[in-house]
């Protein structure tokens, strides 16, 4: 059985793996929109988002 502070470190860690991997696909989302926005350029980047949002409705 596991003492209440090894059960507490062992949740911070977990609580800190969660939290760095949403910092890091929120960096690769960044990232992958960044790059798009580069190659196809402005235009042809929000008429693809203006795509995407009038196909959900």
């Amino acid at each position: 059985m596991q003492r209440p502070a090894q059960l507490a470190t062992s949740q911070s860690g977990i609580a800190f793996v969660i939290v760095a991997g949403s910092a890091a696909a929120g960096a690769v989302l960044l990232l992958g929109t960044l790059a798009l926005w580069a190659h196809y350029g402005t235009a042809v980047f929000f008429e693809m988002l203006a795509s995407g949002i009038a196909a959900c409705f």
